[in-house]
Parts: C-alpha cells; structure tokens; sequence
C-alpha cells in the first residue's frame, strides 16, 4: 500500500505535466521580460477573450516603465557596501541561519525510516500551509516568524525531555512522535 500511497503525488506531477503546455504564458511576463507586444497580445485574448485590451496592455507598460525608472541592478558587493541595505541584510542573514540550524532537515531525514510518520509529516505540513495562508494577512509576516521560532524551540525542549525520558514510560515515544508533528507544523507557519 505504501508505494501506491507515495506514487499517487505523482498524480498531480502528471497532471500538472500534461496540462502545463496549455497555459499560456502571464501577458505581464511577455511583455515586460521578452519584450514581445504580439504574444502579449496573443496571451491576453486566449485569457479574456477577443476585444480591444489595450488598456491593459498600456497598464502593463506603465508598470515596466514604474519598474525601469525605480530599481537599480546592484553588484554582490554594492549591496554588501550599501549602508541603506545593510538592516534588510542582517536580517535576512539571521533568517536563512535560523533556517538552516531550526533541525528541520533532521526531521525531514528521520521521516523516511518510518512510513506513518513520513505521511503524518505530510499532513502537518499540508496544515502549515493552509493555516499560515490564513494567518499571514491577520497577524503579518513578523509575528508568525516570531512565533513560529519561539514555539519551535519549546517543542524542541519539550522533546529533548522525552527522548531523555522515553525508556521510562512506555507512552513517551508516541509523545515525541506528536512533538515532531507539532515542530514541523511550527515551522511551516513561521519560517
């Protein structure tokens, strides 16, 4: 059953391939990026259909030029030197560490052993997301990041403790099972 269970997510790989060359590609993209005004157009009228969209066309020009006349291609360097970047970059510098030392990869190497397990952390990462997708607009970016590093270091604790105590009482490896869940659910909603 298992192998079924791990090939039906190739299902929607599938479907997504199948139906992918279809699509047609984002009329902003086309425009902006490639620089082609025809497929631009050709895009448009596959989406809304035919009519006059050169509203929406202009629309978009208008945002390439907003784009061009705003934003300035910086060097590594530049932006290592800049003293206006130099907040955004401490802080993104915190978060991809935070990120890369949470334990998350531990978990995610650890569920591969146990079948149950590995569709449990499915099922809580599924969770995360649709809660974090809900939570974001409520709460905002700052407090689930917060939230989500300081609720993972009281899982973490809370499971060092039962692995301490796991050959003590003979319920505590379901416990630790449940705080992994839990962990993983934290960091999907925080970082």
């Amino acid at each position: 059953l298992w192998p079924w269970l791990l090939a039906s997510s190739g299902l929607s790989a599938l479907v997504q391939l199948v139906t992918l060359p279809f699509f047609p590609d984002s009329p902003s993209y086309l425009l902006i990026q490639k620089g082609n005004e025809e497929a631009c157009r050709k895009a448009i009228r596959k989406l809304w259909g035919e009519g006059d969209h050169q509203a929406e066309i202009d629309d978009i020009m208008k945002e390439k030029a907003a784009a061009m006349r705003s934003t300035k291609a910086l060097r590594v360097l530049e932006v290592l030197k800049a003293r206006s970047l130099r907040w955004q970059l401490y802080i993104l510098m915190t978060l991809m560490t935070t990120l890369q030392l949470c334990g998350i990869n531990a978990v995610e190497f650890e569920e591969y052993l146990i079948p149950y397990v590995s569709l449990g952390i499915g099922l809580c990462e599924w969770l995360s997301s649709i809660l974090c997708s809900t939570l974001i607009d409520r709460f905002g970016r700052k407090v689930l990041l917060l939230g989500g590093y300081t609720l993972m270091c009281t899982v973490l604790a809370l499971l060092t403790m039962t692995l301490s105590l796991q050959h003590q009482f003979f319920w505590m490896h379901y416990f630790s099972v449940i705080l992994i869940f839990l962990f993983v659910i934290f960091y999907g909603i925080g970082p």
